[in-house]
């Protein structure tokens, strides 16, 4: 009989007193009558606690020929158990856990706080002893493995039949919960903020001297305090060549005496270096896997929507599918409820300071191995240190910055003036710094779903005019087909499709639901190299053709880059006249326009609405054959430029639609 009680308001399991063991001389026979008690509550550990009947030899007899010295050795009647098991130390099918005070005055360990834990399969007890093997490795720089991993103090040596088959680990208590209890709590914010006993002394180690603030500010304070000491304790394993396998918010544990992440008992910690020819290889998938769970651990604490399973496996098969995780904004603002009850805090932290969130996300969580960031690179990423450090950003964070910016203009801003000229700014700052300037490097890069985002040329959708046909455009496309590899150089094949609703009646202000139709459009390119020249002194009749927002946004740019700030990002000393591009050589066009009934049927009509949704869309996704070369390209963003100069910028869609 179990019940769950709330202790000092820490959640505890309450053990049924008459099933408690009597304090007696002989207290093995004590644990045999409690050997039926359920002590864990994860609901795989509510199983009866049955020895292996099995066993080859007793846990003692095994323990005799390891090298075990560096623990100390326990006896049952050193501790004074406890009725309550707090929440937060469940443990498997295979374990139960008791909590205990040290009650042996000989002990240096006299009065501590301890959890004992049962091990009784053989996967079990082999994790235990693991766990006091990596202890004597660790062991070397014990302030580092005080202050970022759950102490193992020993182990309980028994000679009685009825502990036969079982192993008892002796480790310490590091508070009542996990970090996933933690953050299921309603109000874990500020309790989390009293038990780091945050002031402007100690959230000085994260870059910041404030405390307090909005919502979002304390939250991300919080979080980077989390994930570096995380990053500390997984790199403080990495260099001992360990890796810890079972990062997870179960695992993971907050101090409330030194404030400190542990990361586990380390049973499942396993070796860089084994004899084989492939150490090197296997070091750098042991330590990428590590960064992965990492990554996990991250995205729930900042988007607290994913510790619902459900949203959860639909992040994972996103992943799964081969997506990358540049993309993860796209997709995550398609899945996640506008109306969910944690707002949208998650998503204003990952956006802030030039959407870095989203960066180090997408390199904790690279599809390649090889690709996801280490813990110390990781330490120094911006998103993890505060406005009072000054972190010198690599040139891939510049371009991620520029082009976040640039697709948050387009969400927030009404398209002004002013805002288009600094759009216009931003991509051409982009096509300047683009790392992919030759066509053999686009091949992998281009094919995928792009949806258009801006048009530096002509505004997307409804303007003051009052159209003849009332349209309401929807995500404008562009996908783009892998050529066969069995042709030698054959075409891409581009597709332009753009979604709209034909709204009619009276009533359509309030009512946005109309006729549903679709225009595609397709179009094969072939890839060449190109130059982009830059004309310095041009003449009044030469910029008579050209948008004045793109000459204006090509001279600011080229003074940005002769700035200060931007000659550790633009190595080149003098501007150059010309920047390489790859050329689009367009073939035939098809295009074909879909709409349902009634106006399917209506000749005069679907014209009309031709004319209104060619309108409404820049020119050149209805005549793909105005795009004439791509002069920006990377994982997540990519930049066309049209005849007449317009630049059309585009981020990569997600296959998994919400």
């Amino acid at each position: 009989m179990e019940l769950t009680c709330y202790h000092n308001n820490l959640p505890t399991r309450l053990i049924k007193p008459s099933c408690l063991p009597q304090m007696r001389t002989n207290f093995h026979s004590s644990w045999k009558q409690r050997s039926q008690v359920r002590c864990s509550l994860s609901k795989e550990a509510l199983s009866p606690l049955e020895f292996e009947e099995d066993a080859s030899e007793s846990t003692s007899d095994s323990l005799e020929g390891e090298e075990f010295s560096h623990v100390m050795k326990f006896k049952f009647s050193d501790f004074k158990i406890s009725d309550r098991v707090s929440i937060g130390l469940g443990g498997r099918g295979d374990e139960a856990v008791f909590e205990a005070i040290i009650k042996d005055s000989d002990s240096p360990l006299h009065n501590t706080k301890v959890v004992l834990r049962r091990l009784t399969s053989v996967q079990a007890q082999r994790r235990g002893k693991r766990a006091i093997q990596v202890l004597k490795k660790l062991a070397r720089r014990k302030l580092m493995y005080h202050s970022y991993s759950m102490q193992v103090h020993g182990y309980v040596c028994s000679h009685t039949m009825e502990d036969e088959g079982s192993f008892y680990l002796v480790h310490g208590y590091h508070g009542s919960f996990s970090l996933r209890h933690w953050l299921r709590q309603t109000d874990w914010l500020p309790t989390l903020e009293a038990t780091l006993a945050l002031d402007e002394e100690s959230v000085r180690r994260v870059g910041d001297d404030t405390v307090g603030g909005p919502a979002v500010s304390r939250q991300l304070r919080v979080i980077r305090i989390l994930m570096r000491d995380l990053l500390i304790g997984v790199n403080y394993l990495h260099s001992h060549g360990l890796a810890h396998t079972e990062l997870r918010l179960e695992n993971v544990h907050i101090s409330p005496v030194d404030r400190h992440i542990k990361v586990g008992i380390l049973g499942n910690a396993a070796d860089f270096f084994e004899d084989g020819p492939n150490n090197t290889e296997r070091q750098q998938m042991m330590i990428a896997f590590d960064m992965r769970c990492l990554g996990f651990i991250m995205v729930k604490m900042v988007l607290r929507e994913l510790m619902d399973p459900i949203i959860f496996t639909k992040f994972k098969a996103f992943l799964n599918k081969g997506n990358d995780p540049s993309c993860l904004r796209e997709f995550l603002l398609r899945t996640l409820n506008r109306n969910s009850s944690h707002g949208n805090v998650g998503l204003q932290m990952l956006d802030r300071n030039w959407g870095a969130g989203w960066h180090l996300l997408s390199l904790l969580l690279a599809t390649k191995p090889l690709d996801r960031i280490r813990c110390l690179d990781a330490l120094r990423h911006p998103f993890l240190c505060g406005p009072r450090w000054r972190v010198n950003p690599s040139l891939d964070i510049i371009r991620w910055s520029l082009g976040s910016t640039a697709v948050r203009i387009t969400e927030e801003y009404i398209y002004g003036h002013q805002q288009r000229i600094r759009l216009a700014h931003f991509v051409e700052l982009m096509e300047m710094l683009n790392p992919y300037s030759e066509p053999k490097n686009w091949l992998g890069l281009l094919p995928g779903r792009w949806r258009l985002v801006y048009s530096t040329g002509h505004h997307i959708g409804l303007t003051t005019r009052q159209p003849p046909s009332r349209v309401l455009i929807g995500d404008v496309h562009l996908t783009i087909t892998q050529p066969s590899k069995s042709k030698p150089k054959p075409p891409f094949s581009f597709t332009s499709d753009v979604n709209f609703g034909v709204l009619a009646g009276k009533d359509w202000p309030h009512n946005k639901i109309g006729i549903d139709g679709k225009l595609v459009v397709n179009c094969t390119f072939k890839l060449t190299s190109g130059q982009r020249h830059y004309i310095k002194d041009r003449d009044e009749n030469d910029t008579q053709n050209l948008p004045a927002i793109a000459t204006n946004a090509e001279q600011s740019a080229i003074k940005k880059l002769s700035g200060k700030k931007w000659r550790k990002a633009f190595h080149q000393r003098e501007l150059p006249s010309s920047l390489p591009v790859v050329k689009l050589v367009s073939g035939d066009i098809d295009v074909t326009l879909v709409l349902n009934e009634p106006l399917s049927k209506d000749t005069e009509a679907a014209q009309s609405v031709v004319n209104e949704v060619r309108v409404q869309i820049p020119p050149e996704m209805f005549d793909l054959s105005k795009i004439v070369c791509g002069t920006y390209i990377d994982s997540r963003m990519m930049v066309l430029r049209s005849v007449n100069g317009s630049a059309l910028l585009f981020t990569r869609a997600c296959s998994i639609e919400s």
